[in-house]
């Protein structure tokens, strides 16, 4: 959205709708945290004379039968500065008629083995994932919006013990990453180093964010993304190399931009990691184990070696053909 006025206006509520029946609300009380507006970093739904910025949504329908053609989308709005009768003190108009893209998920087997693997940074809030479009080459690109962190627990829900700048610290350093689908590898970097867990690195330039990874063309359009991978560990695989399901292509490392081991996994529409728009996914199966308290609790994983802080009363659930959520804590077939 763009403010074309010569004062600021403030976005009171955003309604999205499929023709009478409304899928989202979005009113004052929760727009900020869906909100940005850009040359800011406070939450806030204001926008300066000539200012810009994006709203998130996440129309929710119950099977893939009820997605509709059109989204509709209503707009409320108050002037800082009124001048009636051209510039009333409040407007709601709709704006932005969105077409949906109706192609299915893709379906892919996940690229890690085991046990407690927790969904540290994926769907469906405005994380750092979601929350990163960026402005490359003339247009805006959201290549994360469905991306995940993978990080595990151990056997007693902790993250690391000992010392957490060591990549030793942490059990699931140099565990296998496998190819989620057959396909060919378009793009491999390696020789980046491991960076010392706990703090985000500096002085990385922009291809260097994800770190050592592999881009998989798994067909149709869509192109799966394993990054940060272990320093060495992409050199078994090269360009051109056909991957089937489950082959092993790299090891969970820790380079790039990244504060501890961990695979960011997603599945993109390009080949390249930036200049491209992220992809919905599904796993053909998994098992809920568990659930992080809050995003907080997700958070001071890093801070101290202690339990991490799970919901209570959180049984087993066998999934087929969904995507994890973020705070979920899941199991895949070993």
């Amino acid at each position: 959205m763009t403010n074309f006025v010569s004062q600021p206006v403030t976005v009171q509520s955003i309604t999205v709708s499929d023709g009478d029946t409304v899928l989202q609300n979005l009113t004052s009380d929760v727009l900020p945290e869906w909100t940005k507006v850009f040359g800011t970093t406070e939450p806030g739904t204001t926008f300066g004379p000539g200012q810009s910025g994006l709203v998130w949504i996440d129309a929710v329908v119950d099977s893939m039968d009820q997605v509709p053609d059109t989204l509709e989308n209503r707009i409320s709005v108050t002037l800082a500065n009124p001048s009636p009768p051209i510039l009333p003190a409040s407007l709601t108009y709709s704006i932005a008629p969105v077409t949906v893209d109706k192609v299915e998920p893709v379906r892919i087997s996940p690229p890690l083995r085991g046990e407690r693997w927790v969904d540290g940074n994926g769907c469906c809030s405005v994380t750092a994932h979601r929350g990163a479009v960026s402005p490359l080459n003339g247009k805006l690109w959201a290549p994360e919006r469905f991306a995940i962190d993978w990080v595990q627990l151990d056997a007693e829900n902790r993250l690391f013990t000992g010392d957490k700048t060591s990549t030793a610290s942490y059990p699931y350093f140099g565990d296998d990453v496998m190819a989620v689908a057959d396909g060919r590898v378009v793009a491999v970097v390696d020789g980046l180093p491991e960076q010392t867990p706990g703090a985000n690195p500096s002085g990385l330039s922009v291809d260097q964010y994800g770190g050592n990874h592999v881009v998989q063309d798994i067909g149709n359009g869509h192109y799966a993304f394993y990054a940060h991978l272990q320093t060495g560990s992409t050199s078994r695989v090269k360009v051109g190399d056909e991957l089937k399901t489950g082959d092993v292509l790299g090891l969970l490392g820790n380079s790039g931009n990244t504060d501890s081991p961990h695979l960011h996994f997603h599945v993109m529409d390009g080949i390249d990691p930036l200049v491209s728009n992220g992809l919905p996914f599904e796993f053909e199966s998994f098992d809920t184990t568990g659930k992080f308290a809050s995003s907080d609790a997700v958070d001071r994983l890093l801070d101290v070696s202690a339990p991490a802080q799970l919901e209570p009363g959180v049984t087993t659930e066998a999934r087929t053909n969904e995507m994890p959520m973020f705070m979920d804590v899941v199991s895949f077939p070993s």
